[in-house]
């Protein structure tokens, strides 16, 4: 469980226990019920990472609600969105290796992460990443319940693939934009999960000498570690 599990769920356990000894118990019983929930909310399971350099993996749980194709800064590419309902784990993993090369905090409004407008009208947190491949991008979305957007990780940092990067809290979205020479493995409709369910494939760029970008120097290879803690 994430540290905003405890931060959310102790104070109604406490009043929980202070209303059974005042002999409260329906109110017991609805505040550790509540306890139980928050707790069960802020899970954070470990991951399999997979090894392929060349996979992208989901941000987040949840179902693919659209594949499309979307131009991004001028550049064609292809848009992944996934929705993820209030009993969905909400910790959001990075989709491949690299250096986080631009973090864009955007409010806005709060519309049902599942209407289309929420890609672009909702709070949400943009994080561009440098990759062995390439540049993708990918979006922290806010819905109608999740009111708060948390990102642990600053630009300049160095991720690898599946590593927890932070939460959408209470019911969200993600986004994830790759150039169209990435290869899309799942449809509408598809449940996937965080850091382990490949949403594409984008074959490494083989570059050598002082050009190479960092992050194509960075080692992609055994990371099925990487979503563990630090």
């Amino acid at each position: 469980m994430v540290k905003e599990g405890y931060y959310f769920g102790l104070p109604p356990l406490a009043l929980g226990a202070a209303a059974f000894l005042a002999h409260w118990i329906i109110a017991a019983i609805l505040l550790v019920c509540l306890a139980a929930f928050v707790f069960y909310f802020f899970r954070d399971p470990e991951r399999v990472i997979p090894a392929d350099p060349g996979a992208i993996v989901s941000p987040a749980d949840g179902r693919v609600v659209v594949v499309t194709e979307e131009d991004h800064a001028g550049v064609p590419g292809k848009r992944i969105s996934v929705f993820l309902a209030i009993w969905n784990v909400h910790v959001n993993r990075s989709p491949a290796a690299g250096t986080i090369t631009r973090m864009d905090y955007r409010p806005g409004k709060f519309l049902a992460a599942m209407m289309a407008r929420a890609s672009t009208e909702n709070e949400q947190n943009v994080i561009s990443l440098s990759t062995a491949s390439g540049e993708m991008v990918f979006k922290q979305i806010a819905g109608l319940i999740a009111r708060r957007v948390v990102c642990w990780k600053k630009i300049g940092e160095v991720v690898q693939r599946g590593e927890r990067i932070g939460l959408v809290r209470f019911g969200s979205r993600v986004d994830l934009w790759v150039p169209r020479e990435a290869e899309i493995l799942v449809a509408v409709g598809d449940n996937v999960k965080g850091g382990s369910s490949v949403l594409a494939r984008w074959p490494v760029v083989k570059a050598s000498g002082p050009d190479r970008p960092l992050a194509a120097r960075t080692p992609v290879d055994n990371l099925t570690a990487a979503g563990k803690r630090t």
